[in-house]
């Protein structure tokens, strides 16, 4: 027999008050002696005992049973999101839906900045093309005619994952979004390489970046405004795995996920595959479009007190996404037999070369074990990975899970390097597990 527990609210409310970054800070405030009174009573509460409390004491770790976020529903086609904002539209999925290797449209995590393009809602391609001028030798307007007709068709899975993905972790809190986990989705995207087109029209020498201009309003739909025009570093536009993408998942892309065109840009923050193109401008130096400058998508270059004001000259912008992994089975709060083993699985990925490991464990880090771990479909993919757990009695487990790329980097067991935006949060993932 194996279900979702959940303890009774009133014994949960009675325990805990506040948010549940504010406790985490409280729990590892106390000393052992106090915090191992506190995992009894929560023992309690839960109906099991905590199986390896003094561990979890000695790391002053807040346990994961007591980190709920409330739930909010998303809209039609995304129902199963949970809605940070609606204008803009924000909407991020649960752990458990991201099981697929590719994930749905429905399921895939929405980052909005301004208003969906009407022309998205509608699916009217009447009077768009697309406009690639800058630091090239000739200027291209090529309507969606002209760039699926002229240049070859390519099919990938790609990861995209907002920057802010796991903001909410952060402590002291900061400003945006508070993501969690699920910022993050893998779909099959089609279109052209963006280094076809980019040759086509000629790229000079004198070409640095690569920036997009799109066609979302702001929310006060300003004119001639738009509220973001990113961009990346020539290398990256040139790269053959960066798209120009029609479509998702064999369909004409979502108006929410940038209907007609949209860049794909792997391994970076998703910030940098623009939604509802019109144009694509090379430049011959580092773009400065909005939210692009001051300390947009940026990180402080060296490590920062939590909570400091950081001077605005001691940022740098965000490139290569870190090694992240998710446990999207069993369900957080999960409740299984003893004599049976417990089937974990996920997703690993990383910004730049392959996973190479995935190890889990259940007793904060004592021990670990090695999960198996496919091979990615193509680059950018992210790599599923399982393995099963034989728990050592009843009681109650977290299981963490942590990728380590090619390069022997892997994820911190805490939330790494505060920065003042809550960028690049690639804590371990941990559910917890009651085992009766």
């Amino acid at each position: 027999m194996q279900s979702t527990y959940a303890p009774s609210p009133d014994k949960m409310i009675g325990m805990v008050n506040g948010d549940w970054i504010n406790q985490a800070s409280q729990f590892r405030s106390m000393v052992p002696s106090r915090r191992r009174r506190f995992l009894a009573q929560l023992g309690l509460a839960l109906g099991a005992p905590v199986v390896f409390a003094d561990l979890l004491s000695q790391s002053g770790v807040f346990p994961r049973a007591l980190a709920q976020s409330a739930m909010e529903k998303g809209w039609p086609g995304k129902e199963e999101l949970r809605l940070l904002s609606d204008r803009p539209l924000n909407a991020e999925a649960y752990a458990t839906l991201l099981d697929d290797p590719i994930t749905p449209n429905h399921r895939h995590f929405v980052r909005n900045n301004g208003l969906i393009p009407d022309r998205a809602k509608e699916g009217n391609l009447s009077d768009w093309s697309l406009r690639v001028d800058g630091e090239v030798q000739q200027v291209l307007d090529l309507d969606m005619a002209a760039l699926k007709g002229s240049f070859k068709h390519v099919s990938a899975a790609l990861v995209i994952e907002c920057g802010g993905n796991g903001r909410a972790g952060f402590y002291p809190k900061v400003g945006g979004n508070p993501w969690t986990l699920g910022a993050v989705g893998c779909a099959r995207y089609t279109g052209a390489r963006l280094r076809d087109v980019l040759r086509e029209a000629g790229v000079r020498d004198s070409a640095v970046y690569l920036a997009y201009h799109a066609e979302d309003p702001t929310l006060n739909r300003e004119p001639g405004k738009t509220p973001i025009s990113r961009g990346v570093p020539i290398e990256k536009a040139l790269d053959p795995h960066t798209l120009l993408a029609w479509e998702m998942n064999g369909v004409p892309l979502p108006p929410e996920h940038g209907f007609p065109l949209r860049l794909i840009c792997p391994g970076w923050p998703g910030s940098t595959s623009g939604k509802w193109l019109k144009r694509l401008q090379v430049r011959d130096r580092v773009h400065d479009g909005p939210k692009m400058t001051g300390t947009s998508y940026r990180v402080p270059r060296h490590p920062v007190f939590p909570g400091e004001k950081v001077p605005e000259e001691d940022f740098e912008i965000i490139g290569v996404m870190p090694v992240k992994s998710l446990i999207t089975r069993p369900a957080h709060l999960f409740q299984t037999l003893k004599a049976e083993p417990l089937e974990v699985g996920g997703h690993a990925w990383c910004g730049e070369g392959k996973v190479r490991q995935v190890d889990v464990t259940i007793d904060y880090g004592s021990t670990w074990q090695r999960a198996k771990l496919q091979a990615p479909v193509n680059p950018y993919a992210w790599q599923s990975w399982h393995c099963a757990l034989q728990f050592p009695g009843k009681g109650y487990f977290e299981v963490w899970a942590r990728a380590t790329d090619e390069q022997g980097r892997h994820q911190p067991m805490v939330v790494p390097g505060w920065n003042p935006k809550g960028y690049l949060n690639n804590a371990m993932h941990r559910i917890a597990v009651q085992v009766i």
